[in-house]
């Protein structure tokens, strides 16, 4: 039993927080957690934690913005309570996959936006960019330059077409005889009816023409779209570390960041445990003795970015490794959707088992599947350390040629598993109370991220 600890739940994954207390040996702590009528978030710590290593678990799953202020209360509460320590149990973390942003060649931090021309009865898109007007360009069509209207422009008195100097009121007894005579205005300067005149050539009476009332009704320019424009990000990672940072939070405990460097976005220590070992064990176990050994199974990445997350697993096990390349064409395709799948590797006549860390929509994932099953693949397996099947997922997963889903239960998994019959869930509880119990007794957790 670990003593001078207090655990609370939050209510993304309150089953998960009972299977930790259950290993660490301690109940849950008392919190009440609620909403009042207009939304806004309620918290009420049951328990002193005064002079107490306190952890708050709470996963981004589900409804991530209520769950994330949630928590942010919940360690500002704990902090205002004279707490010794908070720290921040985020088995799926928020907002990770907003970290890396996709740069062009110039260093801008841009996003890509619909490069299409608009069509002629279209006046502005979001790719529209209006141009500067140059000193000599026509602001419209009637041939006067705004430059030669800015020239002739003058203020002149209505009388006898003299500049008319304003006149300052000084003193309160000038001010009470002018408003006896003329109205004054709110800064202290007299205001009489204005006319635009050409500068005086021959005659000082001789005038343009008004021509407000024709300019204000004519149809702003055209502006075509420009191909390089794009829209700016918001780099949403580095505000949620920052906001952690800024409640209170001494310390995170994560598993499985979507991208490594994301913990330079934090001032205060950040554990990323890995699930590799749990997935590397279920692959020894249950799917290696099964599918002929290891000659008879290939560990496949579906992208380039997560080669090195399953080369790790594919070299502690000694087997074969396979890449799914998505090829975009900048002339063909824009979308993510329509990306070309190209596979690396030979999966023929073997078990192909996928290695991600995220499934959200699950399209990457069963995309992978219908190509390794057209590659001669005999069965397709794929292990995610955090399924979160947003949307159509599970439908989607169901419809697919994947033979198996393996994940953590890293976020609540009870409404997917009846849902789907193809998937099977993994207890995460263990590691992230032998992390807990660790940290608050200041051992090391390296033996965490050890495969062996």
């Amino acid at each position: 039993m670990v003593r001078n600890i207090v655990l609370f739940s939050g209510s993304s994954h309150p089953q998960l927080t009972e299977t930790i207390c259950t290993h660490l040996g301690i109940p849950p702590s008392r919190i009440h957690l609620s909403k009042f009528s207009v939304g806004e978030t309620r918290v009420e710590i049951g328990e002193s934690v005064r002079e107490k290593d306190v952890f708050i678990v709470q996963s981004g799953g589900g409804k991530v913005n209520d769950h994330l202020m949630e928590l942010l209360i919940t360690i500002q509460a704990c902090k205002t309570a004279s707490a010794k320590k908070v720290t921040a149990v985020l088995p799926l973390f928020p907002y990770s996959r907003q970290s890396d942003l996709p740069y062009n060649k110039v260093g801008a931090p841009l996003a890509r936006m619909p490069a299409k021309v608009g069509a002629q009865g279209e006046k502005y898109t979001f790719d529209s960019r209006p141009g500067t007007p140059g000193p000599q360009e026509n602001g419209n069509g009637n041939g006067n330059s705004l430059h030669k209207k800015l020239n002739g422009m003058s203020i002149y008195s209505k009388s006898n077409g003299e500049p008319k100097t304003p006149k300052r009121k000084d003193t309160m007894d000038s001010v009470q005889s002018d408003v006896s005579a003329s109205s004054l205005t709110g800064n202290g300067f007299e205001e009489e009816p204005l006319e635009v005149h050409q500068m005086p050539t021959s005659s000082p009476t001789t005038s343009i023409p008004q021509t407000s009332s024709a300019t204000s009704t004519e149809k702003p320019p055209d502006f075509r779209p420009q191909r390089g424009y794009r829209q700016w990000v918001a780099q949403a990672g580095t505000l949620v570390a920052d906001l952690l940072t800024c409640a209170g939070a001494d310390h995170i405990i994560t598993m499985d960041l979507h991208d490594p460097q994301y913990q330079g976005f934090f001032d205060i220590p950040v554990d990323n445990l890995y699930g590799r070992h749990l997935l590397r064990r279920y692959i020894q176990h249950q799917i290696m003795p099964q599918n002929g050994g290891v000659e008879g199974c290939v560990i496949v990445s579906p992208d380039a970015g997560g080669a090195k997350r399953a080369t790790n697993i594919a070299d502690a096990l000694g087997m074969d490794f396979a890449l799914i390349h998505k090829e975009r064409r900048p002339t063909q395709t824009h979308d993510r959707q329509n990306a070309t799948l190209l596979l690396v590797g030979s999966v023929a006549g073997r078990t192909a088992i996928l290695i991600d860390d995220l499934a959200d929509t699950s399209n990457t994932i069963t995309r992978a599947a219908k190509l390794l099953k057209k590659s001669g693949a005999s069965r397709v397996v794929a292990l995610v350390t955090h399924g979160v099947f947003s949307g159509d997922a599970v439908d989607r997963i169901n419809a697919s040629c994947l033979d198996k889903v393996v994940v953590t239960n890293s976020v609540p998994q009870q409404e997917h598993l009846e849902r789907c019959e193809k998937l099977e869930v993994l207890e995460v509880a263990g590691v992230f109370a032998e992390a807990i119990r660790r940290v608050h007794h200041g051992e090391s957790i390296s033996v965490l991220f050890q495969y062996d």
